[in-house]
């Protein structure tokens, strides 16, 4: 059966809400985990009071075992909102739950001196207050987690992203140079990212440069095929740059059909059969005069 606060536990919370809040402030500016050159003075102490508010009210409905009841609501989504905050401004997990756990000596130093003749009950409100605190502190690490794990798939998206630039090197003539491995995620962005451009320049021809893929496989094969097969989706033309031997090699023992792809072993090449595709001719001055 859930244990639950005594009122008089809620109301000495509450009378002693001010003393508390300043030992609390006090034990967080001592601790090394407060990250002072993170996080200023003024916003720790309001970020202190508004919990220390939060956690009153959740004391005062008399439920301690379950903080996933709502009357545990404006403390979990204050704590997700500072956990939250925290992780982008570059604290540690246990940095930030040392937020809430700091606020377990505060607590148990006010039992122990109003139960100081009651020795039995100060350990069994101080289990509940402990148990109840890990709890709230649990809750800043998931939320820490989450909000880190947000930041590192939106750090890998925008460098996938980055790193399959579409370049236009001539009228109606688009390059894409690719570097490192082509996974399926990474197929997706480049497609995307091609055929938006298409659009954008009303280019007849992509060339896709592959001389900074280490390896092709079957997989890596498959990828670009479907790049090159939505490329002509959109009217455009696809060659296919950067076969070196080793690869070439590797494509027919694969038994990869690239038969209805143009291929050519440099950027230049393709781009020389790209201006021919496009009716367009380059001469030099020499040869002009």
């Amino acid at each position: 059966m859930p244990s639950a606060a005594s009122p008089r536990i809620a109301d000495l919370i509450a009378k002693n809400s001010k003393s508390l809040l300043d030992e609390w402030l006090a034990h967080q500016r001592k601790s090394t985990a407060t990250r002072s050159d993170l996080i200023g003075d003024s916003e720790l102490a309001e970020q202190s009071k508004r919990f220390l508010a939060a956690f009153e009210t959740g004391v005062e409905s008399g439920t301690l075992d379950d903080t996933t009841g709502d009357e545990w609501a404006d403390a979990r989504d204050l704590l997700s909102e500072i956990s939250r905050s925290r992780a982008t401004q570059g604290f540690s997990p246990t940095e930030t739950a040392s937020f809430v756990f700091s606020l377990k000596q505060p607590i148990f130093d006010l039992l122990r001196r109003e139960f100081a003749s009651v020795p039995q009950q100060i350990a069994d409100e101080t289990w509940r207050m402990s148990r109840l605190l890990d709890q709230l502190g649990l809750l800043t690490t998931q939320a820490f987690q989450q909000t880190r794990e947000d930041i590192i798939m939106r750090q890998q998206q925008e460098l996938l992203e980055l790193s399959t630039p579409v370049v236009r090197l001539w009228d109606r003539v688009l390059a894409l140079p690719l570097v490192g491995t082509l996974d399926s995620a990474r197929t997706q962005v480049v497609m995307e990212s091609l055929l938006e451009r298409i659009v954008e320049t009303g280019s007849e021809v992509a060339i896709i440069d592959i001389t900074g893929v280490p390896t092709v496989d079957t997989l890596v094969a498959q990828h670009l095929l479907k790049t090159v097969a939505a490329t002509r989706l959109m009217g455009a033309d696809c060659i296919i740059s950067g076969i070196r031997p080793q690869i070439a090699q590797t494509i027919v023992h694969l038994g990869v059909d690239l038969g209805a792809v143009i291929t050519k072993a440099t950027l230049a090449d393709a781009f020389a059969i790209a201006l021919k595709m496009t009716g367009a001719t380059v001469t030099s001055r020499s040869s002009a005069g």
